[in-house]
C-alpha cells in the first residue's frame, strides 16, 4: 500500500484542505510510487504562512547562538541518518546513490557552517564625527520567508537557503518542486525531530500553480527566494516588485567550457565529459558547451567521444551508474525533441541521441549521453538551457573567438577553460561573463563556503551560500546613541 504523507503546519502534521493528493514516482522505475501527497491549495499556503507569521518575533528574539545551535543539532541528525536519506534521494530524483551521498554529506556541511555562523558578529561600531555619539550597525531579519526550490538537489539547495535564513532569525514556508516532495518531508521530519519552535519551519506540498502565487503575493511574505526556470524567475521578480518584496533568484545556465591548445586534452576531456554526463546533464552548473581552440578540436572531440561512451547507464541505485534516468518523462521527451532540433540545424550526433533499449531501461526515464557537434555558435540547441546529457561542441579559431561565443548566450552561471598558461587564465578570469569560474576544473561542483550565483539571466544578483548570504535574509539597521542624553 503506497503510503500517505501530510504538510507540516506549525509543527503539526496535516491534510490539504482540498482533499486531493498526487504521487511522487522513482524515475528509474515510474511503476515504484514513493507516495502520496498533499495537493495543498492558496489556503492552505496561507495558513502556513501565518504560522510563520506568528512566530516570527519571537523567534528572532532568540539568540544567535541559539538559533544557531538548531542547525548543529540538525547537521548530526543528518550525520546519523545520512544513508537513509541518500537513498531516498536516488528513489525520488533518480540521482545516482554515489551523487545522492554527497549531497546529504553537503547539506550536512552547510547546516555545521551556518550552525558556527550564529556566533559571529553580524554588526560593527563606526567612528562617529561626535565623541559623545556611539554609533553601531545591526543585521535585523527581513520575517517570513517563502522558499521555492527545484527536484534536482531536493536536499542541498532547500538547507542552503533555509540554514542561512534561520540562523539570522527569519522564519520560513518551504515548497518543494512537485516531483521531490518526499525529501522535503523527510527535511521536516529532520526538523521535528531536533525540536525547532513550532511554526519556525513549515512544509506546503503540491503545485506550483496551485500555491505558489499565495507564496509569492500574500502581504505576511517579506521575501522569496527560488531555484528554477527563467520563466517562473521572472514572473517572481515582476511580482515581487509590484508588492516591494525582496527576491532571489537562481535559474537557469549553459555553461562553457574552453580549451586552449595547450591544454591536457586528456585532463580536459575526462572534466568535460564528467561536467555534461553526470546526473545526465540535471544541474544547473551542468557543461553544456566545449569551445575548442584551433587544431586541436578533432583529437579532443575523439577523447570526449571515447569517454561518453564509455559511461554506463542505469538506476541510481547501482553505484557504477554515471547517465541515470532523467526527472520524468517530460523531462525525457523534451532532450529529444531538442537533440531533433540539432540535427536540423545541422548538428551531428557522434554519439547517443537516442532513448536506451533493453529491459532495465523500460519502466524509467532514461536519454542516452549526447555528443553533437557541426552547430553554429548562435544556433537554438548552443544556446538553450536543455537539463540533459547532451554536450554541443563548438570551434573557435582563438581565444578572444571563443570567448566571444562563451559570452554570446543569454546566461552566465558557470564557465570554465582548460589551459596551462597563467596570462589565459587571468583573461580568461577577467572577460567571461559567469559567476562562477574555474580553471581546469568542472562546471558543476559548488563548496558552501563561498558565495554562489551567476550573471545576466541566471540570476537576480543576489548571492547564495557563504558570508554572502546574510546580505539577502538581513536588512541594516544604524543605530546612534548619544551619551549627552544620559
Amino acid at each position: 500500500m503506497v503510503e500517505r504523507y501530510q504538510n507540516y503546519v506549525n509543527g503539526a502534521w496535516t491534510d490539504g484542505s482540498s482533499g486531493q493528493v498526487s504521487t511522487s514516482n522513482n524515475p528509474a522505475d515510474l511503476t515504484d510510487c514513493v507516495g502520496e501527497f498533499q495537493a495543498s491549495t492558496s489556503a492552505d499556503a496561507n495558513t502556513a504562512i501565518s504560522a510563520a507569521y506568528d512566530k516570527k518575533e519571537g523567534w528572532r528574539r532568540t539568540s544567535g547562538l541559539s538559533r544557531g545551535g538548531y542547525l548543529l543539532k540538525a547537521a548530526s541528525y543528518l550525520e546519523g541518518n545520512l544513508e537513509e536519506y541518500a537513498q531516498a534521494i536516488t528513489r525520488e530524483a533518480g540521482k545516482s546513490i554515489v551523487e545522492s551521498r554527497g549531497e546529504v554529506g553537503r547539506a550536512i556541511a552547510l547546516l555545521q557552517y551556518y550552525g558556527v555562523e550564529g556566533s559571529n558578529p553580524v554588526g560593527e561600531v563606526v567612528p562617529s564625527v561626535n565623541p559623545e555619539i556611539l554609533l553601531y550597525t545591526n543585521r535585523m531579519p527581513l520575517g517570513v520567508i517563502s522558499l521555492i526550490t527545484p527536484w534536482n538537489f531536493p536536499l542541498a539547495i532547500p538547507i542552503w537557503k533555509m540554514a542561512p535564513a534561520l540562523v539570522y532569525g527569519n522564519t520560513i514556508v518551504l515548497k518543494p518542486a512537485s516531483a521531490t516532495p518526499y525529501v522535503a518531508t523527510l527535511i521536516a521530519r529532520m526538523w521535528e525531530e531536533v525540536d525547532l519552535p513550532n511554526g519556525v519551519f513549515n512544509l506546503v506540498t503540491g503545485s506550483g500553480g496551485a500555491v505558489g502565487n499565495e507564496l509569492i503575493t500574500n502581504s505576511k511574505v517579506a521575501a522569496i527566494s527560488f531555484t528554477g526556470s527563467t520563466r517562473i524567475g521572472m514572473n517572481i521578480a515582476g511580482e515581487s516588485a509590484k508588492r516591494h518584496k525582496r527576491y532571489q533568484l537562481e535559474m537557469g545556465g549553459k555553461n562553457p567550457v574552453i580549451v586552449l591548445p595547450d591544454a591536457d586534452l586528456e585532463q580536459a576531456a575526462e572534466i568535460t565529459v564528467s561536467g555534461a554526463m553526470k546526473y545526465s546533464g540535471q544541474k544547473c552548473t551542468a557543461t553544456s558547451r566545449a569551445i575548442v581552440v584551433g587544431n586541436v578540436i578533432e583529437d579532443f572531440t575523439n577523447l570526449v567521444v571515447e569517454k561518453t561512451e564509455a559511461l554506463k547507464i542505469g538506476p541510481g541505485s547501482d553505484p557504477e551508474s554515471v547517465v541515470v534516468p532523467v526527472i520524468d518523462q517530460a523531462s525525457q521527451e523534451n532532450i529529444s525533441e531538442m537533440i531533433k532540433r540539432g540535427l536540423a540545424d545541422g548538428g551531428v550526433v557522434l554519439t547517443g541521441g537516442e532513448i536506451p533499449s533493453g529491459d532495465i531501461y523500460k519502466k524509467g526515464t532514461f536519454v542516452e549521453p549526447t555528443v553533437i557537434n557541426n552547430l553554429d555558435s548562435d544556433s537554438y540547441v548552443a544556446c538553450e538551457e536543455i537539463f540533459g546529457p547532451v554536450l554541443s561542441i563548438l570551434p573557435a579559431t582563438d581565444a578572444d573567438e571563443a570567448l566571444d561565443i562563451a559570452n554570446s548566450v543569454e546566461y552566465g552561471l558557470s564557465a570554465g577553460i582548460f589551459t596551462k598558461n597563467l596570462n589565459s587564465v587571468l583573461d580568461f578570469a577577467d572577460k567571461i561573463e559567469a559567476g562562477v569560474v574555474k580553471i581546469n576544473g568542472e562546471t558543476a561542483g559548488l563548496e558552501p563556503q563561498v558565495p554562489f550565483g551567476g550573471m545576466k539571466a541566471s540570476s537576480s544578483g543576489d548571492r547564495e551560500q557563504g558570508k554572502a548570504a546574510i546580505e539577502f535574509f538581513t536588512q541594516t539597521k544604524t543605530i546612534y546613541v548619544d551619551r549627552s542624553a544620559t
